[in-house]
């Protein structure tokens, strides 16, 4: 597969909406452990509205796709991780508007901006053990992956987000309620960053 379609950012969405159904209790056990407990629903909700209000669409514009979900998203969820995946959305669909097909150099611009969405929402960088230190791995990965299909460019980036995700367990959280714990942070697996692995993860299709 050289580039993705209306149809296949369709299935993405059902696949986040699966994987966020099936990883709930997961993320809100992690979550409840230092944070506010609700990212699991959180994220369920979000990816829900967003694939079950588009899956009808006749919009066939990546961009509009991915920025309506993005704004479905921050209607359904509008809670601190809900509306920074919204802003990711938005802010990547913005990236790769006017295009009717999404290859990997699309992609990539998609993660880049969705990334760059992030961080100037939630004021986070590298390095504070957030879901950027999954995402951006994933991001710069689809970057260097430009000549590659779709698919083996994901599959390289997920494999960079789960390698972020693995090194945020030693950092010292700097944002949300699990910062107030400073260094018994450290050594904890982020729910934000488990939660990047998963939306890398949705991406990909299987034949």
């Amino acid at each position: 597969m050289g580039s993705l379609g209306k149809d296949d950012i369709i299935k993405i969405l059902s696949n986040l909406k699966q994987l966020f159904n099936d990883n709930k209790d997961a993320l809100v056990e992690l979550d409840s452990r230092m944070g506010d407990g609700d990212l699991g629903l959180t994220m369920s909700k979000a990816f829900t509205a967003a694939h079950d209000e588009m899956v009808d669409t006749e919009e066939t514009d990546m961009g509009k796709i991915l920025m309506k979900a993005g704004m479905i998203m921050a209607r359904a969820a509008p809670s601190t991780m809900g509306t920074l995946m919204a802003t990711g959305f938005m802010r990547g669909g913005k990236a790769v508007s006017g295009r009717k097909e999404i290859a990997t150099a699309d992609l990539a611009d998609f993660f880049q901006a969705f990334v760059a969405g992030i961080m100037e929402r939630g004021k986070s960088k590298p390095g504070d053990k957030t879901v950027v230190d999954s995402l951006k791995p994933a991001a710069d990965t689809l970057e260097a992956s430009k000549g590659e299909a779709p698919q083996k460019a994901l599959k390289e980036a997920l494999l960079s987000a789960e390698k972020g995700l693995e090194s945020s367990k030693d950092m010292i959280a700097q944002h949300g309620r699990i910062a107030y714990y400073k260094e018994q942070s450290r050594g904890y697996q982020d729910p934000g960053a488990t939660a990047g692995v998963i939306l890398i993860k949705g991406f990909i299709l299987e034949p």
